[in-house]
């Protein structure tokens, strides 16, 4: 980053362990949350760090969380106000990513029915879910080429019914089939392992601070 240094804390305020209880000058300061894309500042000459808080990328991500849509996290506010939450709080949350002090609030646990028993899901707020999409949207596409061909969820541009069409088109190859199913995979994968794999695309403390946490 650009400026002086600072201290980076190393201190964790990971996701899965807080789940709800039984101008920095030279940079970008702020944002205008807006319908219409800004100027784009995605610039080559910028940091990763910067280029993730631009005002382009942080525009793009609220639309991508409003158009997601979702139920509110634990402070119980909707997608509907995050708009004039943003707005108000923009100062506040970029300094906080800035000055490395940015922990993701608790998650809402929620139960989903299943066929036999429930699912246990992890609701975050609409203003962590901005956090995560900013992220997201600017290491996504130097990452993506990395996934395997036959990988299906949470990637762009394909879906469920991309696997299904893919599986039906096999059938008429093999006539044999491995069922697999994992047992609360998001429950036990190693978060260490996750950032290491992360540390293969970008060796900037302040980004994998930002994403560990």
């Amino acid at each position: 980053m650009k400026g002086g240094k600072q201290k980076i804390s190393q201190d964790t305020c990971l996701q899965n362990t807080r789940a709800e209880p039984k101008g920095y000058a030279g940079g970008q300061t702020f944002i205008w949350i807006t319908e219409n894309n800004l100027t784009n500042t995605d610039k080559p000459e910028y940091g990763l760090l910067e280029q993730i808080l631009s005002p382009t990328n942080l525009n793009q991500a609220y639309k991508r969380v409003r158009s997601n849509k979702g139920s509110g996290g634990i402070d119980k506010m909707e997608v509907e106000s995050l708009k004039d939450y943003l707005v108000k709080h923009k100062e506040t949350f970029i300094r906080s990513i800035l000055d490395g002090k940015y922990c993701p609030n608790p998650v809402r646990r929620v139960e989903i029915p299943k066929e036999k028993g429930t699912r246990k899901l992890g609701i975050p707020t609409v203003g962590d879910r901005i956090a995560q999409m900013t992220a997201k949207i600017v290491l996504e596409p130097s990452i993506e080429p990395y996934f395997h061909p036959d990988s299906y969820g949470y990637r762009p541009g394909k879906s469920a019914l991309d696997a299904v069409g893919k599986a039906r088109e096999r059938c008429w190859r093999y006539d044999w089939v491995v069922d697999v199913d994992i047992k609360g995979f998001f429950d036990n994968l190693r978060h260490d392992l996750l950032i290491r794999a992360l540390q293969r695309h970008t060796d900037n403390q302040w980004v994998l601070l930002y994403i560990g946490r």
